[in-house]
């Protein structure tokens, strides 16, 4: 963590206590069952940081996007200073991976636009289509990718949602998550994926499908792959696939050879090689987390116990370590002690048998707690990353009755 921040923060030293909303929780405490010091990185009651797979940072790695009930905020690491970019009702795609810019949709207009994180010029860059949504922004910010339902008829996920009382934002999930996900795959609405130009505003179909498509994300490096998945109940999907801009090499990345397989919370590695994913088999009973070489075709797969899994998971760039948020007991792995922000050191066992080059490479994680998350309502997901220099974990919690955004850091002080 950057010295400016750690130092404001030095004299509170307090653990988490249930605290009136018009009380900022404390700058810094030190988590007394891990050992590890917690900072709280934002100030705005109900901040979140962005979906654990969708970049937060600058470029350069000093900065990170956020949203609060008043617009898309940035924060300076370093200092800890944070800032107002955009004020309204407005969605954060990404930050760009090549400028220091935000992408984001305004929700009033239905439009695409850019923000400079340095100057706050703001630039309208296309309209969407009706019904269209935007979730990703490639590598080199000339696309961003998106699906919208073709015609007026039926519904599409989440309009009639019923959100946890005094909860709300992208990252809480609904009351009615279940009903609403069989209601909208058993729908087969016509659905296009497509490409909007960001210079031209010209759109390219992709794929049509009466599937339900969902989770975009660009490759972190070709800015002309694209993954997205077979959404809905994922033990009724195959969910996660690859495309290309041109619309070619469309191809399913881990086919199910088990019955209740379930594989899914996808994301690509920094560097871009792999994709690592959920995987349970089958569901709610043997965990891993799997990744899979879009250059090679290697598969590794690293098993957890039951209350390591974790809703989300991510990793640093040399994938020497991966970070989980845990999970309370009404997830999918009914966890009886598994509400902690973990560390996991990844270890890929020695193989004394016979091997082939498309066995899957097998691994266990070494678990280490970072935050005790006991007074954390898991109907909001945590959303864990590294901080750029790896030396924090990144997470929003409601723990002390609102939402900020927090970060753990990695090494501990005992």
């Amino acid at each position: 963590m950057g010295s400016a921040l750690s130092d404001k923060s030095a004299a509170q030293t307090t653990a988490p206590t249930t605290a009136p909303q018009t009380v900022l929780p404390p700058l810094t405490w030190l988590d007394h069952d891990t050992g590890h010091r917690i900072h709280r990185l934002t100030s705005e009651p109900g901040s979140t940081g962005l979906y654990f797979n969708i970049n937060a940072y600058t470029p350069d790695g000093k900065d990170m996007t956020y949203s609060a009930p008043d617009g898309i905020h940035m924060l300076e690491l370093a200092s800890g200073k944070t800032k107002l970019l955009v004020p309204g009702k407005l969605k954060t795609i990404a930050m760009g991976k090549k400028t220091r810019s935000v992408y984001f949709i305004n929700t009033d207009q239905h439009e695409i636009c850019w923000a400079n994180v340095d100057t706050g010029d703001v630039k309208t860059l296309s309209k969407l289509p009706a019904r269209g949504v935007v979730a990703s922004i490639n590598a080199d910010e000339t696309l961003a990718a998106g699906t919208y339902i073709e015609g007026t008829a039926g519904q599409d996920y989440g309009e009639n949602r019923v959100m946890p009382e005094g909860q709300s934002g992208p990252l809480v999930q609904p009351i009615n998550k279940a009903e609403m996900m069989e209601e909208r795959l058993a729908a087969h609405l016509p659905l296009v994926l497509f490409t909007i130009n960001l210079q031209t505003g010209q759109q390219t179909q992709l794929l049509h499908s009466t599937d339900w498509i969902n989770h975009l994300l660009f490759f972190p490096a070709d800015p002309t792959l694209l993954m997205y998945c077979h959404e809905g109940p994922w033990h009724k999907v195959d969910r996660i696939w690859m495309i290309r801009t041109d619309g070619t090499g469309n191809h399913l990345i881990h086919p199910r050879t088990m019955a209740m397989e379930i594989a899914g919370h996808e994301f690509w590695g920094i560097d871009g090689k792999n994709i690592w994913y959920d995987l349970q088999r089958p569901k709610g009973e043997d965990f891993f987390l799997a990744g899979f070489n879009v250059q090679t075709s290697e598969r590794r797969w690293y098993h957890l116990q039951r209350n390591e899994w974790s809703i989300h998971f991510n990793v640093t760039e040399d994938e020497s370590l991966f970070c989980g948020d845990g999970g309370d007991p009404s997830q999918v792995a009914h966890a009886t002690d598994g509400q902690w922000i973990y560390l996991f050191h990844p270890e890929l066992l020695e193989v004394s048998g016979e091997n082939e080059k498309d066995f899957v490479q097998p691994g266990v994680f070494h678990s280490e707690r970072l935050v005790n998350m006991s007074k954390h309502d898991y109907k909001l997901e945590p959303n864990v990353r590294f901080s750029p220099d790896e030396k924090m974990v990144i997470f929003t919690s409601n723990m002390f009755g609102p939402s900020y955004v927090f970060g753990v850091e990695v090494k501990a002080e005992k």
